[in-house]
């Protein structure tokens, strides 16, 4: 067994740590917007005696509203709750008060009360309010699944919240240091732990695979520190770091013991995770309304072993493509790459049945602009000639004679295998040519041809 723990230790030191995410930006391929970073994204604590420290916000704690809200799903199904409208200021609570409030949390996880915590619960309560109101609202579609996630490693619920700093509940959030998604996973450590990462798939921007990473995650995390404050850090800035900082501390391992040690940011990660479990819960004792939230409505997938542009799918189908992009935010260019590998999109239940009934007409539409890479090509063997000008200088021509091989390949012609699921659109495209030039080549009439099948297309 112990060697199984040093083998996990050897394992998660090597991962790259889910470092704090600087300017959040809209992770979208074709159209990035970096988010408006708010001016104060630091935060002073004076000690009992007198000395400043500077503490950073995390990245979740320091952009503009606006960007939160252009999102497709906040635009579609959020809007202000005209029953109750989050007042511009927050009423003032005793240490007290805020103490009480910690202990009544349904936690496992320990929520001690200090000047850290009440300048994080201050920046919740009120600069950042209304984004509390989203966060509240988006929270009924993200917290089932992460609770679920977490249910299954049986770790604490409240590591639910968990998002709420590291993206603001934002599932394409993307910050500078390339950490991405609702998790904000780096590339190696969400690769480490089963998410598939290619030009075409980016499996940290999927609600559900990356909560179940997140929660493996984090299980493994505790086993090594056994402490959950500590994974927390230890998620922030990666178990290395919470290592150096405990040996610096003389080996204890207690977070507000080796706060000193630990990264700038990392010291305000543990309050900030404190303050979005009070603010998540007492909203409305700080005058703080929840958007009102219209859940989207049921949804299905359909598994696919070709490849497939959402374009294609919305074209067809009559979907609104925000819609597929927001129910299918893996796919970075529109693009399921199902030939790969069976590969699963996700749409509106009733689509389902549509898309299986007019998989041809959708695989078929607009395929040669949408899917541009080519299964074959032919090299030009055109031989080039140089001829001699009246001044004596050499110049190149284009030659029209090819070599005997060439030209003997050309006139006997050439024929290819029809394969299961080809159309006559789709072997034309492949081999450069037109289906009325097949269709007279085969003596085709009509669209129908059978796999297997040889057809002359040259």
């Amino acid at each position: 067994m112990r060697k199984k723990y040093l083998l996990l230790i050897a394992f998660l030191l090597s991962a790259t740590c889910n470092l704090y995410a600087q300017d959040v930006i809209d992770g979208d391929e074709e159209d990035e917007e970096e988010v408006e970073v708010a001016p104060e994204d630091e935060v002073t604590i004076t000690d009992q005696e007198g000395n400043e420290e500077v503490i950073d916000f995390p990245e979740a704690m320091t952009f503009d509203l606006d960007s939160l809200m252009n999102l497709y799903m906040s635009k579609t199904y959020l809007s202000i709750d005209g029953d109750c409208q989050t007042a511009s200021e927050s009423p003032a609570y005793t240490k007290e008060d805020l103490m009480e409030r910690l202990k009544r949390l349904p936690t496992v996880m320990e929520m001690p009360y200090n000047e850290v915590v009440q300048k994080f619960i201050d920046r919740y309560a009120g600069r950042l309010r209304h984004s509390v109101s989203y966060m509240l609202g988006a929270s009924n579609f993200y917290m089932p699944i992460f609770e679920e996630a977490l249910e299954a490693y049986g770790l604490p619920l409240e590591l639910k919240y968990l998002p709420i700093i590291e993206s603001a509940l934002n599932p394409k959030a993307v910050s500078r240091v390339g950490a991405t998604g609702l998790w904000q996973f780096m590339l190696v450590t969400g690769k480490q732990y089963g998410l598939e990462v290619n030009s075409l798939v980016d499996e940290r921007r999927n609600p559900v695979k990356a909560s179940y990473a997140a929660a493996h995650y984090l299980s493994d995390l505790y086993k090594i520190f056994g402490d959950w404050s500590l994974v927390i850090a230890s998620y922030n800035c990666g178990p290395g770091n919470i290592n150096k900082a405990i040996h610096r501390a003389g080996g204890v391992k207690d977070y507000w013991q080796i706060y000193p040690y630990l990264p700038r940011e990392t010291r305000g990660y543990v309050p900030a995770f404190i303050a979005a479990n009070y603010i998540m819960t007492y909203y409305s004792d700080h005058n703080i309304c929840a958007l009102r939230t219209q859940l989207p409505a049921q949804t299905d997938t359909v598994v696919v072993n070709r490849n497939v542009h959402l374009s294609q799918i919305a074209e067809v189908l009559g979907i609104d493509i925000n819609v597929l992009r927001t129910l299918n935010p893996e796919y970075r260019r529109d693009i399921v790459p199902g030939t790969t590998k069976p590969s699963a999109i996700k749409m509106a239940m009733a689509d389902v049945t549509r898309f299986i009934d007019s998989q041809d007409s959708i695989y078929n539409y607009n395929a040669s602009e949408l899917l541009l890479k080519r299964d074959e090509v032919y090299v030009n063997d055109d031989i080039p000639t140089f001829t001699t000008n009246k001044k004596g200088r050499r110049g190149r021509t284009t030659a029209s004679r090819r070599s005997k091989h060439t030209r003997g390949k050309a006139a006997r012609g050439r024929s290819v295998t029809v394969r299961r699921g080809d159309t006559l659109s789709e072997i034309a495209r492949r081999n450069g040519t037109t289906v009325a030039k097949l269709r007279k080549l085969n003596g085709i009439r009509g669209n129908n041809i059978q796999a297997g099948k040889k057809l002359k297309v040259k």
